[in-house]
């Protein structure tokens, strides 16, 4: 290689490796959800509905004693460009159906074309659940409930999509 090229190149190196502990980190989602709180919304006037989606955030590897863990990461999106979409609840169920968290205390909000993600830190099993309760002022709107469940060893990977469905009144 040649001798102008290994200084210029060794400084540059040595430059990036001593600022990578002053990288951005990514946003707090606890924060961003405590900004979303809906005051002063009359959501019962609004038109509700509920969606499913299904996650996994573990799944059984060649035979029903062995199961990999997988990272939830689970998107909410607003496919209005003009109209908020309010979340009520989202609420995470087990394989079993026992309920295992709340995500919100108080209804939050998304607004046009915004997607709002939550990572799901919590054990589920393999059959694990959401129920979304939400609502709109355009009954025609309905947001979109994904999860992208993912898990990586060594040079291997696994990763899927699950999409939710609007639930009918039970």
């Amino acid at each position: 290689m040649n001798q102008k090229l290994i200084i210029p190149l060794s400084v540059c190196l040595g430059f990036l490796i001593s600022c990578s502990g002053s990288l951005p980190t990514e946003p707090n989602l606890h924060d961003f959800w405590s900004n979303r709180v809906i005051e002063n919304k009359n959501i019962n006037a609004l038109y509700q509905a509920s969606s499913y989606l299904s996650v996994y955030s573990e799944i059984y590897s060649n035979n029903e004693k062995t199961t990999h863990n997988l990272t939830v990461t689970l998107s909410m999106r607003n496919t209005s460009s003009i109209d908020t979409v309010f979340i009520l609840s989202a609420n995470y169920f087990n394989t079993e159906g026992h309920l295992i968290k709340s995500y919100f205390d108080h209804p939050i909000y998304i607004l046009p074309l915004e997607t709002a993600e939550l990572v799901v830190t919590e054990k589920g099993g393999t059959g694990g659940n959401f129920i979304f309760d939400w609502a709109t002022e355009n009954s025609k709107l309905e947001p979109i409930f994904e999860a992208v469940m993912i898990s990586t060893s060594g040079q291997q990977g696994i990763s899927f999509v699950t999409q939710g469905i609007k639930r009918t009144s039970e």
